[in-house]
């Protein structure tokens, strides 16, 4: 695997969305909802707000009028009531990798779930998690236990985003997406009302949750997972001469759905880079005649290696951070105190529903910037056959855009993207992953949710009729 991709890792958002545009409530009003709870209320002015407000976007630089330290489920209630009195918006967040359709508003309350970040195992290989746990705390408890569970590669990214958005990762060809694997979650709806949500108890609800994005239905404090044996794996990186980026994408896009659940590979393309990864669930034995078959269609690679590691090495390879339960893999914000450091770059992203009939083409809209950066995750496999409101089953892989910030700007970055974004849209077709969103997808209900949408912005209107969780994406304004 490549450092360009350890630098865009695992993007799913953590952020439940901010409500739009409405002024904040009579300053005295604070200390109310102060007092109500178990963790801090801080306000401008007071220590520790400016690092208390960041998350993992250096340039969405947001200044809410409170930010609540959410230490138990009532501390959420607590936030959901008052935002909803005092008609102002809310924002949940547990990574604070939120884009910004997400957070595009200064004068809210945001709920921060971080210290909701318990992680409790149980027999049968079932763990609950606080919404406020990141994904190293969760990689590191999990296989202390022996067991995995598929999810993504930023030890930083919260599981709450991830899971809600779906929960594409290095495992999901074998297990499924993150989301495939949850059992239950505990959910604070706009009534202030905390349910359990499953398939047995509100299983409409239970469906839109995974895979409906963050934010639509409540906020959720925790989820309780099946989890899986963690397995021995074999990771790989190829990288061939950038020349070769045209013949590796169209050969990749042949071989991966042939390969067996197993085999989990991306791509890493740019105008320096033609570059494959990833990760088998297996002995490097079983891997390696598998990898033979796609090097020989492309050419001799500048590097080629593979190794077996365990499953919490082989997710610290992934991050790029060294030891899951050290400070290297903790934000350096929101009072992380730790080494993942913030970045800023703008994203966006298509599904590739099958087959591109010329692959030059979409290697050249890629390379044209030298500054773009492409990331193709395989799909297919036990994704494919999962049920939920994640829109995307089908899906050959996600294409993830990135362009960075400077030189010239968030505005001249979304441009770029945009213009990759738009001109791939008519081989892609309308679509996109919710949890790369992108405030500028054209059709974004339809990109996003597929012909789930009318479904899902049914349940969102069941439960938040007044509009409490209303942001600039919300299913309710879908």
């Amino acid at each position: 695997m490549t450092i360009s991709r350890r630098v865009f890792l695992g993007l799913s958002g953590a952020a439940v969305p901010f409500a739009a545009g409405l002024s904040g409530p009579v300053p005295d009003r604070w200390g109310r909802l102060r007092r109500r709870l178990a963790g801090p209320l801080l306000r401008p002015g007071d220590a520790g707000y400016d690092d208390a407000r960041r998350g993992f976007f250096a340039m969405y630089d947001r200044r809410p009028a409170a930010v609540a330290g959410c230490a138990r489920r009532e501390d959420v209630q607590a936030c959901v009531d008052f935002a909803a009195r005092q008609g102002i918006p809310l924002a949940a967040r547990s990574g604070g990798h939120s884009y910004p359709g997400y957070s595009t508003v200064d004068d809210g309350l945001v709920a921060d779930l971080a210290r909701l970040n318990r992680i409790e195992l149980h027999e049968g290989g079932r763990v609950t998690i606080g919404a406020g746990a990141r994904l190293g705390a969760v990689y590191a408890a999990l296989a202390a236990a022996g067991r995995a569970l598929p999810a993504g590669t930023c030890p930083t990214v919260g599981i709450a985003g991830l899971t809600l958005g779906g929960g594409l990762g290095v495992l999901g060809r074998k297990y499924g997406l993150t989301c495939d694997l949850l059992e239950s979650a505990e959910l604070v709806t706009a009534d202030g009302t905390c349910h359990t949500v499953s398939a047995a108890s509100r299983p409409e609800l239970f469906w839109a949750l995974r895979g409906g994005g963050g934010g639509n239905f409540g906020i959720v404090t925790s989820f309780t997972f099946r989890t899986v044996p963690a397995p021995g794996l074999t990771t790989f990186d190829v990288q061939f001469p950038p020349a070769a980026a045209a013949t590796l994408f169209a050969a990749w896009q042949e071989w991966q759905p042939r390969m067996p659940d197993e085999l989990w590979a991306d791509l890493g393309l740019g105008a320096s880079a033609a570059n494959l990864g990833g990760c088998f669930v297996g002995p490097r034995t079983r891997l390696t005649p598998l990898l033979d078959t796609l090097v020989r269609q492309v050419g001799t690679p500048l590097k080629r290696a593979e190794q077996e590691r365990g499953f919490v090495d082989t997710m610290e390879w992934f991050a790029g951070c060294g030891d899951l339960s050290s400070t290297s893999c903790r934000p350096g914000w929101d009072g992380g105190g730790g080494g993942v450091e913030q970045r800023s770059y703008v994203a966006t992203s298509r599904m590739l529903m099958r087959p591109a009939p010329d692959p030059a083409a979409v290697i050249a809209a890629l390379t044209a910037n030298p500054d773009t950066y492409t990331i193709v995750d395989g799909g297919g496999g036990a994704i494919a056959r999962g049920d939920s409101a994640y829109a995307h089953r089908s899906a050959l892989a996600s294409f993830q855009f990135t362009q960075p910030v400077a030189p010239g700007g968030e505005a001249a970055a979304r441009r770029e993207i945009g213009r990759i974004r738009d001109g791939l849209g008519t081989e892609f077709g309308t679509t996109g992953y919710i949890n790369y969103l992108d405030p500028e997808m054209p059709d974004w209900g339809r990109a996003y949710y597929g012909e789930h949408l009318p479904r899902l912005r049914a349940i969102a209107r069941r439960y938040d009729p007044g509009g409490v969780f209303s942001f600039p994406r919300a299913l309710i304004r879908a």
